[in-house]
C-alpha cells in the first residue's frame, strides 16, 4: 500500500511539473490540477545564493601557511582544474543524462519511481542541477541561522520542497551553462565530515590536486557523495571500495572509460594518501601560540564584524587571507630553544617563552613557548599564551622583578641626574611614616605600609649595602640602590616612564600604580610581549612602536580589511636612552654574552622572590627579545625543584632565562643588522683651580664611580646575586610571604 501511495504521489508531482512547465493553467482540466499548477507557479524562480563557506588562512611574512580555519574545508577551483575522469565519474553515477535534460529529468523520475515500487533498493531521481540547487539552499540556510533539523537534506524533503528544487533547477539551467553548473556542484558538494568540494577532497584522501585525479581516484570520490559518512574510505574501506567499483561500472556503461581502463582501475586498491588539515591553531605545525594571538586580534576587532559571532563566521567561512609579521626563520629557532631549555613534559611544569619584536616597526618576529598548544589533559598542554595579556588569550604576564629597575633610572636621568651620581644604598628600611613623593596622587605622597612597621629592603648578596654610583647599582641590580634612587624622585615620574612604554598590568590592563612603592622592584605582572616592545624602544633611541602582527587581510572576494599600521611615538629622549644603554650594554655584553656576540647588545636581568618568574630582556638595534622562564599555574617558588633533570636549590635569571636568550639570539642576530646604541655621557673631570705644592698632579681617584664593572669581594662569581626582598607593602602584591616583587642578580 505504501508503494502504491508513493507511486501516485510521484505521478501527481510529475503531472504538476509537466503542467506547470508546458501547459497554461487555464487549459488544465480539474480544480486539483489547476491548484497544483498555481502552487508551482507561485514558487520562487530565482535561486537565493550566499557565498560559499571558504577556509581562512594565517600566513607568515613570506606567505607560508601557519594555520587554516574552516567550518567547511573547501578550496574552490575552476572546472579546468578538475580532471576529466572526475567530471565523467560524477556525471556517470549521479546524472548520466546531465547533458540532455534541462534541469529536471522526468524520464529519470519515472524510472526511479518504477524501480522503487518493484525493488527493495531505492533510486534517486535528482539531477546534478537539482542537487546543486539543494546544496546552495542548504548553504544559504546555514549561513542565515536555519537549524539543522529544518535543512532540506536528503530524506526530509516534502513534495513542496521537491517542486521548489525542480523549478529552481530549471531556472538555473536557463541562466548557466552545463559547465558552470558542474563546476558549482563539484565545489559545493559534501564529500565527508567537514570536507567540501572536490579540491579539498582530493587533497584530503590522495594528497594531490583535483586536476591530477586518476580514473580510480575519481570514481572513489564520486561514489562518496551519495552517502559521505558511509562511503568514507578511512572509516569504511571495504564499503568504499565496493562503491568505487560501482562507479567504475557506471563510467564503463556511459562510455566514459574503455573496458581496458575499467579492468585496470577495478583491480587497484584504494591507495589512499591521507592528509589531515585540522581547523584552527591546534592544526598549526609551527607558531601555534602566535596563531592564537592573531585569532584573538581578529575576533576582538569590529573591523571584521559588528558582533563576535559575525567575526567568527568571517574567520571560519569568509576565506580570509591573513598575512602576518612572523619571520619563520626566527620562529624555528625560538621553538627549538624553548623546548631545549625545559621540555614541555618536564615534571617541574615550568614554562619557558621567547618573543621577538623589531625596533622601529613593532613587528612581532617570533613568539614561542615550551608547552604544546591544545586543550588536552596533561601538564605539557596549555592554551594559555605566556607572551600576551589576558584580554588576548594570554596568561596575563608575570612579575617583572628587576627588569623594571631601568624605569627608575630613566626617571632619574630625566630629572637631571647622572649615572655617575653617588647614592646611599646602605639604607635598607623605610618606616611606614616615610613619605614617598607621588605628585599625581591626591595627597601627593605614597606610603609603603606594612605590618612590620615599614619596608625592609634587602639585597640578594651581602656586601652591597653601601654608597655606590647609580651605574654600579643598576649593573649589579641592587635593590637598596633602586630604592635609594626612588626615594629622591617622584614615583609618578617612574610610573609615567613605564606608561610611555606601555608596560601595563597584563591581567587588568591598568598602568603601574605609584600608590604602591613596591612597583619599582617589579611586583606588577607584565607580559613578555610588552617587555620586548618596551626594550625595543631602548634599542631605537627612545622611539616606542606598538607591537603589530598583521600586515594585510583580505577575504575570498578580494575585499581588503584595514589593519593597524606602524604606530610609533617618541617616548624617551635619545640622550637619556644613550646613558641608560651605557649600563645595560655592560650587563648584556660582560655578564650575559661574555664575548660570544660580536655586535652591540644590551639588556636587563630579572627575578622575583622565589624565582617563580625569571627574565632576561635584551636587544640589538635590529631585534629585541624577551626570554621568560617560570611558573604559570601558580606562583610557588622554583627553589628546590627538580627542573630538567636537576634539583635546583638556587634559581635566578642566570639559570635559564639568560642562557635561553643567548642561545637563541646567537642564531638569529645576523638576520637583522645591528648598529651602536650611541655614546653615553662620561663623568666630567674635576675642575682644579690650584694644586697644593705637597700633592702630586698625577694622583688618580679611587672612588667607586669608576668601579661599575668590578666584581665585589662578596660576589658569587656569576655576576651578582638574586632574589632579594622587595616591598612588603600590603598594596604592592608580592609573591613571597610578606615580600613584594623581587630583585634579581
Amino acid at each position: 500500500m505504501g508503494k502504491i501511495v508513493a507511486f501516485f504521489g510521484v505521478s501527481a508531482l510529475c503531472g504538476v511539473l509537466a503542467a506547470g512547465l508546458l501547459v497554461p493553467a487555464a487549459s488544465v482540466a480539474g480544480a486539483s490540477a489547476t491548484a497544483g499548477v498555481e502552487f508551482f507557479n507561485a514558487l520562487p524562480a530565482e535561486l537565493r545564493q550566499e557565498p560559499l563557506s571558504v577556509p581562512s588562512k594565517i600566513l607568515d611574512s613570506n606567505g607560508k601557511t601557519i594555520a587554516t580555519f574552516y567550518a567547511e574545508n573547501r578550496v574552490p577551483v575552476t572546472l579546468d582544474k578538475v580532471s576529466k575522469p572526475m567530471q565523467d565519474a560524477i556525471v556517470s553515477i549521479e546524472d548520466e543524462r546531465f547533458y540532455q535534460h534541462s534541469g529536471v529529468d522526468i524520464r529519470g523520475i519515472t524510472r526511479a519511481a518504477m524501480h522503487n515500487l518493484t525493488s527493495s533498493s531505492q533510486q534517486g531521481a535528482s539531477t546534478l542541477t537539482q542537487q546543486y540547487v539543494n546544496n546552495v539552499l542548504i548553504n544559504a540556510d546555514s549561513l542565515n541561522g536555519v537549524s539543522q533539523e529544518d535543512l532540506t537534506i536528503s530524506g526530509t524533503k516534502s513534495y513542496a520542497d521537491k517542486l521548489r528544487e525542480m523549478k529552481l533547477a530549471i531556472a538555473v539551467e536557463k541562466e548557466f551553462t552545463k559547465e558552470q553548473i558542474l563546476q558549482g556542484y563539484l565545489n559545493i558538494v559534501l564529500f565527508s565530515g567537514t570536507t567540501y568540494g572536490v579540491e579539498a577532497a582530493s587533497q584530503r584522501f590522495f594528497s594531490v590536486p583535483a586536476s591530477k585525479l586518476s580514473i580510480q581516484q575519481a570514481a572513489l570520490l564520486a561514489g562518496m557523495v551519495q552517502l559521505p559518512n558511509v562511503y568514507n574510505p578511512i572509516r569504511n574501506p571495504e564499503a568504499s571500495l565496493k562503491r568505487r567499483n560501482v562507479v567504475l561500472g557506471a563510467m564503463l556503461k556511459t562510455g566514459a572509460i574503455t573496458q581496458d581502463e575499467y579492468d585496470e582501475a577495478v583491480a587497484t586498491d584504494l591507495d589512499l594518501k591521507v592528509k589531515d588539515v585540522k581547523s584552527g591553531c591546534v592544526g598549526a605545525k609551527t607558531a601555534a601560540y602566535f596563531c592564537d594571538y592573531v585569532t584573538h586580534l581578529v575576533l576582538s576587532d569590529k573591523a571584521y564584524g559588528e558582533t563576535e559571532e559575525d567575526r567568527t563566521n568571517l574567520l571560519y567561512r569568509g576565506g580570509l587571507t591573513i598575512k602576518t609579521t612572523l619571520d619563520s626563520r626566527l620562529q624555528k629557532e625560538a621553538e627549538a630553544e624553548v623546548v631545549k631549555a625545559i621540555p614541555a613534559n618536564d615534571s617541574s611544569n615550568v614554562g619557558t617563552s621567547l618573543v621577538s619584536v623589531q625596533p622601529g616597526t613593532g613587528k612581532i618576529l617570533a613568539m614561542a613557548q615550551n608547552k604544546i598548544y591544545g586543550p588536552q589533559e596533561g601538564s605539557k598542554y596549555t592554551e594559555y599564551n605566556f607572551n600576551v595579556s589576558k584580554s588576548l588569550g594570554g596568561a596575563g604576564g608575570f612579575q617583572g622583578g628587576s627588569t623594571m629597575k631601568p624605569y627608575t633610572t630613566i626617571a632619574w636621568l630625566e630629572s637631571g641626574h647622572h649615572m655617575w651620581d653617588t647614592i646611599n644604598a646602605a639604607r635598607d628600611f623605610y618606616p611606614n611614616s616615610f613619605a614617598w613623593k607621588a605628585s599625581c596622587l591626591s595627597k601627593g605622597y605614597a606610603y609603603a605600609l606594612t605590618d612590620d612597621g615599614g619596608w625592609n629592603v634587602n639585597n640578594a648578596t651581602a656586601g652591597f649595602k653601601r654608597s655606590m654610583t647609580v651605574d654600579y647599582g643598576l649593573y649589579w641590580s641592587i635593590n637598596t640602590a633602586t630604592a635609594a634612587q626612588a626615594s629622591q624622585l617622584d614615583l609618578c615620574d617612574i610610573a609615567d616612564a613605564t606608561e610611555r612604554l606601555h608596560l601595563v598590568d597584563g591581567v587588568t590592563g591598568e598602568p603601574q600604580n605609584p600608590a604602591n612603592p613596591s612597583f619599582i622592584l617589579g611586583t606588577t605582572n607584565v607580559t613578555p610581549l610588552a617587555q620586548a616592545s618596551a626594550f625595543a624602544a631602548l634599542a631605537n633611541e627612545g622611539e616606542y612602536c606598538a607591537p603589530r602582527a598583521l600586515l594585510s587581510v583580505k577575504d575570498a572576494a578580494g575585499n581588503k580589511y584595514k589593519v593597524p599600521g606602524e604606530d610609533c611615538e617618541d617616548a624617551l629622549e635619545p640622550d637619556v636612552v644613550a646613558n641608560l644603554n651605557g649600563t645595560l650594554s655592560k650587563i648584556a655584553g660582560q655578564r650575559i654574552a661574555k664575548g660570544t656576540i660580536n655586535v652591540p647588545i644590551a639588556g636587563k636581568t630579572g627575578t622575583n622572590n622565589g624565582a617563580s618568574s625569571t627574565w632576561f630582556v635584551g636587544y640589538t638595534t635590529g631585534v629585541a627579545t624577551a626570554a621568560w622562564v617560570g611558573r604559570y599555574t601558580d606562583i610557588a617558588p622554583t627553589m628546590g625543584m627538580r627542573i630538567n633533570g636537576v634539583t635546583r636549590e638556587w634559581v635566578d635569571s642566570a639559570t635559564f632565562a639568560a642562557p635561553l636568550w643567548l642561545s637563541y639570539m646567537k642564531d638569529v642576530i645576523g638576520y637583522y643588522p645591528a648598529e651602536g646604541f650611541g655614546k653615553a655621557d662620561t663623568k666630567p673631570a674635576p675642575v682644579i683651580t690650584e694644586v697644593p705644592e705637597t700633592q702630586s698632579q698625577d694622583t688618580e681617584s679611587t672612588s667607586e664611580d669608576d668601579a661599575a664593572t668590578d666584581t665585589p669581594a662578596t660576589d658569587n662569581g656569576n655576576g651578582g646575586g638574586n632574589n632579594g626582598n622587595g616591598n612588603g607593602n600590603g598594596n604592592g602584591g608580592g609573591n613571597d610571604e610578606s615580600d613584594g616583587g623581587g630583585d634579581d642578580d
